[in-house]
């Protein structure tokens, strides 16, 4: 509301007011009348969903007498005081209520302090109409710009989107006697598929306690050549085949009709170079038939697109979600998405970590990012990996809640007495143990075999 219908005279002011309006009053008013409300709504209520201006800035002289008051009412003197005060400094920006008019506006508070929750919420919704309409104006503006890039513009607007909608539950806090019963049955009951994501590697499921949580971002790391894709793909078809987990694989590096390839060669056991030749032989082709319904049916989403942004990689996500009841991502890999925009490539590196980390957290789903590592363990006498030699931003490493990094003697030295052999060596587990897992690789049939198992 502008200054001018605030100097009109105050008898005209109650058949003036929208309805709108008539609420941020009864707000602005109960909290003079009772500032413990402040405290009693702040879970719920953000004052900034106040659109008049003078009326925002009651509640917040209210806010700031109230650290100095113990008990009891404030009233429209104390209020003026304050607005005033603040005006003479320039810390105001608009001109405050008159005396008279936060007097008026505190008699308006008698009668309805006591229902100051409900009308807390009719501000709240309608702030969320404005919004909602400002985000609608927005969208139309972006639709017929010439600039217009739906990987970037329709993020934005769905990141938009959820914002406006996830209300304040992300804001509310619990008493620790409302979650401590959820602890005492989660110790009497082992992690099942319902709850973990089977690695396909009966030794990291153990280390994991049963696989991989949701919520939970995963990190592996290599050197190129070392198998970081073909282990990527190795956790996605141990969910979606094997376990008929909802899984997402962003491919940045290999088309879909490689990833088939890989995908045929590991489930059916027929050589990868024999796929890619044409020469399969009949034995193979008979072999494949038993696995193909297998994979037809499983809940695997490949995507293949060059070019993946934050934004639209959420798009995916939202979507598959609410239709398939999404609970893995794997991206391959994280060097290659496009980063946002940043005064340097590992605070756009940081940026992508944080935001896929966000990612998993807010959906609740296990995100697996393949992140390539720096020369360091080429560099080294021991040619083993460290967590530290992620490569572009110490930021990964930061966010991960789990960071496997992969590594194979025989890539380093063709005469090792461990050919065939790898190791995940868990260089960060957060809040759990960490260890170094031997597996066999069999690249000719583009997978890990897990030792323990065999």
């Amino acid at each position: 509301m502008t200054a001018d219908i605030w100097d009109a005279p105050l008898d005209d002011q109650p058949d003036t007011a929208s309805p709108s309006e008539a609420n941020e009053r009864i707000v602005a008013a109960s909290v003079m009348s009772r500032p413990e409300l402040i405290d009693e709504l702040a879970a719920e209520f953000d004052p900034a969903d106040i659109s008049h201006d003078q009326l925002r800035w009651v509640w917040h002289a209210v806010d700031e007498i109230r650290q100095t008051l113990t008990n009891g009412e404030i009233r429209w003197q104390a209020v003026d005081r304050q607005l005033q005060a603040w005006r003479a400094s320039g810390y105001m920006p608009v001109p405050p209520l008159t005396l008279p008019q936060l007097a008026h506006l505190y008699e308006e508070a008698q009668p309805s302090y006591s229902a100051a929750a409900y009308y807390a919420q009719q501000v709240t919704e309608e702030a969320i109409r404005r919004r909602y309409l400002a985000l609608q104006a927005d969208m139309g503006i972006r639709g017929r710009s010439a600039a217009f890039d739906p990987d970037t513009d329709i993020g934005v607007v769905q990141d938009a989107l959820d914002n406006l909608v996830r209300g304040d539950t992300a804001n509310a806090t619990k008493l620790v006697g409302d979650i401590i019963g959820g602890a005492l049955e989660r110790a009497v009951t082992p992690p099942t598929n319902e709850n973990r994501i089977p690695t396909g590697f009966i030794d990291l499921d153990s280390l994991f306690t049963g696989g991989l949580a949701a919520g939970q971002m995963v990190v592996v790391g290599a050197r190129p050549a070392m198998g970081k894709t073909t282990l990527g793909l190795g956790l996605a078809r141990a969910a979606a085949i094997h376990n008929q987990i909802p899984t997402l694989f962003e491919s940045l590096e290999m088309g879909e009709d490689e990833l088939g390839n890989n995908i045929l060669s590991a489930e059916a056991r027929i050589p990868l170079h024999h796929i890619k030749q044409g020469i399969v032989t009949d034995a193979d082709l008979s072999r494949a038939a038993r696995f193909v319904p297998r994979i037809t049916e499983a809940p695997l989403h490949i995507s293949d697109s060059a070019h993946l942004t934050l934004p639209a990689l959420r798009g995916k996500v939202r979507h598959l979600v609410r239709t398939a009841g999404l609970r893995l991502v794997v991206i391959d890999y994280l060097q290659l998405m496009q980063a946002p925009k940043a005064e340097s490539r590992q605070a756009e590196v940081a940026k992508l970590s944080r935001g896929l980390k966000l990612l998993a957290k807010e959906f609740g789903i296990t995100v697996v990012v393949l992140a390539q590592l720096n020369r360091g363990p080429e560099q080294r006498t021991e040619k083993k990996p460290l967590v530290s030699d992620l490569r572009e931003s110490g930021a990964i490493e930061q966010d991960a809640d789990i960071v496997i990094l992969l590594h194979r003697e025989d890539a380093y030295e063709k005469e090792s007495p461990r050919a065939g052999e790898a190791d995940f060596i868990v260089g960060k587990h957060r809040g759990g143990p960490t260890a170094t897992i031997t597996t066999a690789f069999q690249g000719h049939y583009a997978q890990f075999i897990d030792m323990a198992a065999s």
